[in-house]
């Protein structure tokens, strides 16, 4: 695709159901890590009292105009912005691959098609969010009722982003929250190009507003007085500090999703061709996915035919490497920035003195930021690549002999987001999946997102849950009413 059929860049903040500029002169520039070249556009950065002002507007919505509507209102925005989105997927795509290097086609196949769906789904919960109520004892009626929070807000990491504009915004407004959203710096464009639908979908201004930035506006976000609840999802450290500024302002809500270092258990008695395309998932986004099951451990029996097999698959893969993402028969992209490739690398050169390299580890080209999908094997278990998330296409190889030792193994982090399990016994299946220590388990397939299954981790993978009924209440407070009733006397 041209650079002069390029669909048009937003860059201002989306306020209020405007674009407007910031306050504050600063602008956030990127580098499309296809070619090294800077986008000729610069996205406006919000400061505190951008922040400020997005949250005024949404704090008049939530008490007037989104108060005021109904259930099936709100469901008709949420199913008319799911229907816009689909009507404008390529240039969304587009615009998201640009700083990204994500290809245009699995975002538009993943990505938005998820985003789509949960924005559908969160619809029809809009008049199904129920209360309980428990018999009389004492000449007392009692109810709980599940309200809205009022402002809520999010931040979320650049690998996915639509997939979080779905996670976090609907099930808020859904719920009868407004929402104030900021994707990360590295991804500013596509997040922007959603405003002006959903002014166009219906929803009032100030129910969701747009605001990019670094690390002074999701800190103003964190630490705003008025929100009552953010949900983050990025790195373990960033996760820390939107939990410190929650906890010192108003000891609001909050929703964390840190990343993971995910196992790959594989038992000498799993169907080999299905383990094998399950694991090489792995290489989706170029590594660069939350749940991506970096650790593989592998029977020993089935050790020498699984490796060479994920040798053979990974060195296909680094030999389509190099195209332009925009190039719709695109599949694997660049790593997202010279910092995350930088980064990467490092870890290869570890990686390099701690284990022995199978395949990759190194740079494919000199323009753009693309790295050979690495797999190490027999790797030092105490070595970062094996405790430490790498966020590329890094892959550790481990084996082991029993089933006490792959569950000991798998559960060696400190992470604890997802895992998967690949073997032909069932019971086995659910003895491991229940011995291991994470949010989300797959069986004999990567372990993906579903709208209506919890997502999310514990230990250092974070707290909170994410899709389903469980996203949905995180935005809503129990309330419990206690009615005092005459009881006549006999």
């Amino acid at each position: 695709m041209a650079s002069g059929t390029l669909p048009p860049f937003p860059t201002k903040l989306f306020i209020n159901n405007q674009y407007v500029d910031s306050a504050s002169p600063v602008r956030l520039t990127v580098v499309n890590p296809y070619n090294e070249t800077p986008i000729p556009y610069e996205a406006h950065a919000a400061s505190a009292s951008d922040v400020d002002a997005a949250v005024a507007a949404a704090k008049t919505a939530y008490k007037t105009s989104w108060a005021s509507f109904s259930p099936a209102q709100r469901r008709a925005c949420m199913l008319k912005f799911a229907d816009l989105v689909e009507r404008d997927a390529e240039r969304l795509a587009i615009l998201e691959s640009l700083p990204t290097g994500k290809p245009v086609t699995p975002t538009m196949q993943f990505d938005i098609a998820h985003m789509v769906e949960v924005w559908r789904y969160y619809a029809g919960w809009t008049d199904k969010i129920s209360g309980e109520s428990y018999p009389e004892s004492n000449g007392v009626y009692k109810i709980v009722r599940h309200e809205p929070l009022g402002v809520c807000a999010g931040i979320a990491s650049w690998n996915a982003t639509f997939m979080y504009i779905g996670w976090k915004i609907a099930p808020a407004v859904a719920a009868g929250n407004c929402f104030i959203f900021k994707p990360s710096e590295k991804s500013p464009f596509g997040t922007l190009a959603l405003g002006a639908l959903f002014a166009e979908a219906g929803f009032p201004p100030g129910v969701v507003q747009i605001l990019n930035g670094g690390a002074e506006a999701g800190a103003a976000l964190a630490g705003h007085m008025d929100i009552a609840k953010i949900s983050f999802t990025g790195s373990l450290g960033g996760g820390k500090a939107v939990q410190e500024a929650a906890t010192k302002s108003n000891l609001k809500k909050v929703t964390l999703e840190l990343g993971g270092k995910s196992p790959a258990v594989v038992f000498a008695d799993a169907e080999v061709e299905r383990a094998l395309g399950g694991v090489c998932g792995f290489l989706f986004n170029s590594g660069q996915v939350c749940v991506a099951t970096s650790r593989v451990l592998v029977q020993k029996p089935l050790f020498e035919k699984f490796t060479q097999g994920l040798k053979s698959a990974f060195e296909q893969t680094s030999s389509t490497l190099g195209a332009d993402p925009l190039d719709k028969n695109v599949s694997y992209g660049p790593i997202v920035d010279k910092a995350q490739f930088d980064k990467i690398m490092s870890y290869i050169a570890i990686g390099k003195q701690t284990a022995t390299l199978l395949t990759g580890g190194e740079r494919k080209g000199d323009k753009g930021f693309f790295i050979k999908p690495t797999i190490f094997v027999n790797p030092d278990p105490e070595s970062p690549i094996v405790k430490e998330e790498i966020f590329g296409p890094v892959m550790v190889v481990q084996t082991f002999e029993t089933e006490e030792e792959a569950i000991a193994l798998a559960n060696a982090s400190v992470y604890g987001l997802a895992a998967s399990v690949y073997t032909s016994n069932i019971d086995r299946a659910l003895r491991v999946s229940s011995a291991l220590e994470c949010g989300g388990v797959a069986v004999n397939s990567p372990f993906l997102p579903q709208v209506n299954t919890a997502f999310g981790g514990i230990k250092a993978s974070g707290k909170g849950r994410e899709l389903g009924i469980y996203g949905l209440l995180e935005y809503t407070e129990a309330k419990s009413v206690h009615i005092t009733l005459d009881v006549p006397k006999l």
